[in-house]
């Protein structure tokens, strides 16, 4: 039967330079759809309890959906492994032309187990795989190792996922840079990469994707254009990107300042999109295939910084290393995070970590390296301590490079209080004091602190769920809808499919879509069936790496501190609030009161 899947997993065996290629079982497919799903199952069966995910035995996956590598708009690739930063779960997410070119090449996906003797790159070009030296390309940026692979492949128009020196180094949240300069970012898997002398996978594929029934295909892909161009959100997105949350997050009080001991920002707008639009943006840009085009590329035209090329700095990063770090400035942020993405650092752990390096030091907790005064404010402080992550250098460096938890636990006393994460993930650019349901959703994430696994923001801020009322500030009632968000995050996280491209496409539409490129005939509760089982998989991975239900919180800030301005302000999440929370959310997820779900 045609279908858009390959059938075909691509396994490369680093240690002992050999590659293999095996089937994509029926039941994968039904069961768990492709992206995520297939990550998770292939994680759960393949990388048992304890696995140092450092170790040789850990598997590094790079997946792609039933949709990618087609005409549906807005597809995207993931990377799943376990994470060396929080020791569960990771998946973690890039745009760009890298997933599709997976499937040109005739993958479904591609895992990646065990380690080389000296550092490599793997050359894959449809069905030859090579395993080439890159002990020339070992400290070199991503950037630049992308432009060199190229050159020594002599053909610009293959893709190419790669690290920087961070990967190389370990630190503990590098990232996978992705073609072109989009990022697997969170979570650590660049360390990964690195711990298995991997620099870079360049790939091209010739390959096509051919879909079960083009008609119907192309029918439903014109719906699904159609909605993204009728939709509000996704025309906001268009124009401004995330930028635009900026004003939003600091007008309704969630927006992270000193370290998230405010909830506001007075020159937040000088980060948001006029601010960047003045500063920085020159044009639009796109992911492959996507017609939301809410990137953008530019340069600093002015200042200290000027001739920098750079792109839209995300709300994430403008947040995490603008407003929380107390820097206004959005060229130096633009600097700051593109130091970041050279080195192949996660520009959102980074950003929080430096604002946990820099209240510390306020507090006499740790010193500023000599000739270095690390505070709020500081632009020279935050790309001094940038160097020194990435490179692993001086003590503070070493420290930090560990992530804000080991960071904290190091240091010890009430340098605890003041490391902003949830399971060893840094917290997102999303302070919940003023918003319940969010804490939730940060608690019970299946790799820790993130938004991207259910965001009630809006909803609870709008004070209404499925025509029911919400109070913001309440912890009732909010299981219910933080559960459904979740599942269904994690049900179309199998497409693999953009973020943003869900405020226009309905679940209909996804199933038409999946149904015309598959021939497997599904309806849309198909997401939540599949979300809900990915989310039970996951947990079951979870508690078996020794993670419980005590990990299932919120930094102490959030619980300990009122919040001193915004709309929300006095406003905390007390330890009984996130009691009541987390035991409506096990009780209607059908876990016991532990947290543990029913056997698989």
């Amino acid at each position: 039967m045609t279908e858009t899947y390959t059938n075909k997993f691509l396994m490369i065996d680093l240690s002992c330079s050999s590659f293999e290629t095996f089937p994509v079982p029926d039941a994968f497919k039904t069961d768990f759809i492709g992206g995520k799903g297939f990550g998770a199952k292939l994680l759960y069966d393949k990388v048992p309890p304890g696995t140092d995910p450092l170790d040789k035995n850990n598997l590094l996956m790079f997946m792609t959906g039933p949709l990618t590598g087609t005409m549906a708009p807005a597809m995207r690739g993931c990377v799943v492994t376990k994470s060396p930063l929080t020791g569960i779960f990771l998946d973690s997410y890039f745009g760009g032309s890298f997933a599709p070119e997976i499937k040109y090449a005739g993958y479904d996906g591609i895992i990646i187990k065990g380690c080389a003797q000296k550092p490599v790159f793997i050359w894959i070009n449809d069905d030859h795989v090579e395993i080439r030296d890159a002990r020339h390309l070992w400290g070199i940026d991503t950037l630049e190792a992308n432009r060199l692979i190229k050159k020594e492949l002599n053909d610009d128009t293959i893709k190419i996922a790669g690290i920087g020196q961070a990967g190389e180094n370990k630190v503990l949240f590098a990232l996978i840079g992705c073609e072109y300069n989009r990022q697997a970012g969170r979570g650590g898997a660049g360390a990964v990469m690195g711990s298995k002398n991997l620099k870079a996978i360049a790939i091209k594929g010739t390959k096509t994707v051919e879909v079960h029934n083009p008609q119907r295909f192309i029918k439903a892909c014109t719906t699904a254009f159609k909605e993204l161009e009728t939709s509000p959100d996704v025309e906001s997105f268009r124009q401004a990107g995330t930028a635009a949350s900026v004003e939003f997050a600091n007008e309704t009080g969630l927006l992270p300042h000193k370290n998230y001991q405010n909830g506001t920002f007075a020159k937040a707008a000088m980060l948001a999109d006029k601010g960047q639009a003045k500063h920085l943006w020159l044009g639009s840009n796109a992911c492959m295939g996507c017609p939301i085009r809410c990137s953008k590329i530019g340069a600093v035209r002015t200042g200290k910084y000027k001739g920098i090329v750079t792109d839209i700095v995300e709300y994430e990063s403008a947040a995490l290393m603008g407003s929380n770090l107390d820097i206004s400035d959005i060229r130096a942020v633009a600097h700051l995070v593109k130091l970041c993405d050279l080195y192949g650092v996660d520009s959102m752990s980074t950003g929080n970590i430096i604002g946990f390096a820099m209240e510390a030091c306020e507090k006499g907790l740790i010193q500023s390296p000599k000739g270095i005064d690390i505070k709020f404010g500081g632009v020279e402080a935050a790309e001094h301590l940038i160097h020194a992550i990435a490179g692993r250098k001086g003590k503070l460096g070493k420290l930090l490079s560990k992530g804000v938890k080991q960071a904290a636990e190091q240091i010890g006393g009430s340098a605890l209080d003041l490391a902003m994460h949830t399971k060893g993930l840094e917290s997102p650019a999303w302070g919940p004091r003023g918003v319940s349901g969010m804490g939730l959703a940060l608690m019970t994430t299946d790799r820790g602190g993130c938004h991207q696994r259910g965001f009630p923001v809006s909803y609870e801020l709008s004070g209404e769920w499925e025509g029911h009322p919400l109070d913001p500030l309440s912890p009732v009632g909010k299981a219910k809808m933080v559960i459904a968000l979740q599942n269904y995050s994690a049900g179309t996280d199998t497409l693999v499919k953009c973020d943003f491209a869900t405020y226009g496409i309905s679940d209909v539409t996804y199933a038409e879509l999946l149904s015309a490129a598959t021939g497997r005939e599904v309806t849309a509760d198909i997401f939540i069936k599949t979300g809900e089982r990915i989310w039970n998989l996951v947990r079951h991975f979870n508690l078996a790496q020794g993670m419980d239900a005590s990990k299932d919180t919120l930094p102490v800030r959030f619980v300990r501190e009122p919040l001193p301005d915004g709309p929300a302000k006095g406003h905390r999440i007390s330890n009984k609030d996130m009691a009541y929370m987390r035991q409506e959310y096990y009780k209607l997820r059908g876990w016991n009161k532990k947290g543990v779900p029913p056997k698989l």
